[in-house]
């Protein structure tokens, strides 16, 4: 696709260039009514100016862009997002590059940012977060010609396969992977009765999280293993432990798609009066300095988010370098064991109580 430009607009309009450019710049020079008419044929167009000084001089907008479609008051206590974005701008800084951040809606939001990014100049390419199911980012930016880096694993993509679009790589870590190496921890401690407090639903990484859950699971004869969905905020982490703490068999162990969640289920079970690993082993997704301060120590995947960033932005500047798109897999998590995790009770408690509605 082609940027619409003020010669499309002064063809479409039956009027000189000079004349597009006073209208749109509420310039005199124009009747009033030449002015709207010029206006109404940028607008069906999808016209729109170039906000970066540099765009205008042919020479990019030097920046990079990352749109989060999450709910926003998730995105104010968890560390990852913060971890990411400074291992970005790590990369970036060397090239004297800025990144444009935004909160989106949804995705379909997300997608309308793009397209006014892309029609603005604002940005040369893109980092995208959170693949999902049916992802209409990836066409999308293939389809305006802005170069992208996807982290995750996008759904229908084969390990080693090539890209499915020329512009948009894509670097991942194996969350299944990450999911069974848990589950043999757990399984070796004991643990028959597993739950997992998962991120949203629609998210591919929490569908991969679930899916290898109940493989591993299948395998071993674990019949009473479950995952529940959330919007990875500790209220909704708390809530859904107190659900499943209900339940007339109670899970022996938790795991938590991320620390904040985690460390806020731990706190129900305080105030439930179990005891930590004794009665309920738990375990964090993303290690962090929260993982750490809590007593007890929580048991963790851990990585280096920063590096993680690091990765992603350098597979973005060797597209816009002119390089192939490629995918990329990074290094696997690794579970680092403390004090949240033990062997399984001997006689698994039940139900202390009517599930919360």
């Amino acid at each position: 696709m082609r940027r619409p430009t003020m010669k499309d607009i002064a063809r479409r309009a039956g009027v000189s260039e000079s004349a597009v450019s006073f209208a749109l710049n509420d310039r005199p020079g124009v009747s009033e009514a030449t002015r709207e008419r010029v206006r109404g044929v940028a607008e069906e167009l999808g016209w729109r100016p170039s906000t970066a000084a540099r765009a205008l001089s042919g020479e990019g907008a030097a920046t990079v862009g990352l749109v989060l479609a999450r709910p926003a008051g998730t995105l104010g206590v968890e560390s990852f997002f913060l971890r990411l974005v400074s291992g970005i701008q790590e990369v970036l800084s060397i090239r004297h590059l800025g990144l444009l951040f935004q909160i989106a809606e949804d995705v379909g939001d997300e997608c309308a940012v793009y397209r006014r990014w892309w029609a603005e100049r604002r940005v040369d390419g893109l980092i995208v977060v959170d693949p999902r199911r049916d992802d209409p980012r990836p066409a999308l930016l293939d389809s305006l010609g802005l170069p992208a880096v996807v982290v995750g694993g996008l759904e229908g993509d084969v390990a080693g396969s090539a890209p499915q679009h020329c512009l948009v790589s894509n670097l991942w870590a194996d969350d299944a992977g990450a999911m069974a190496s848990i589950v043999e921890h757990l399984y070796v401690l004991g643990h028959r009765r597993i739950v997992h407090i998962a991120g949203l639903a629609d998210l591919s990484h929490t569908r991969r999280r679930i899916a290898s859950l109940t493989l591993e699971a299948e395998r071993r004869g674990l019949a009473q293993v479950l995952s529940v969905t959330t919007d990875y905020s500790d209220t909704e982490g708390a809530r859904a432990t107190r659900r499943v703490l209900a339940r007339d068999a109670p899970p022996t162990a938790i795991v938590y798609d991320n620390d904040v969640m985690a460390v806020a289920g731990a706190a129900v079970a305080a105030e439930r009066g179990l005891s930590i690993p004794g009665d309920l082993s738990v375990v964090a997704w993303d290690d962090s300095q929260l993982c750490r301060l809590t007593h007890p120590q929580l048991t963790s995947l851990a990585r280096d988010t920063a590096e993680f960033g690091r990765h992603a932005a350098e597979e973005l500047l060797a597209l816009l370098d002119g390089q192939p798109a490629r995918r990329v897999r990074d290094v696997l998590p690794r579970l680092v064991p403390r004090e949240s995790s033990g062997p399984a009770p001997k006689f698994p408690r039940e139900s202390s109580g009517p599930a919360p509605k």
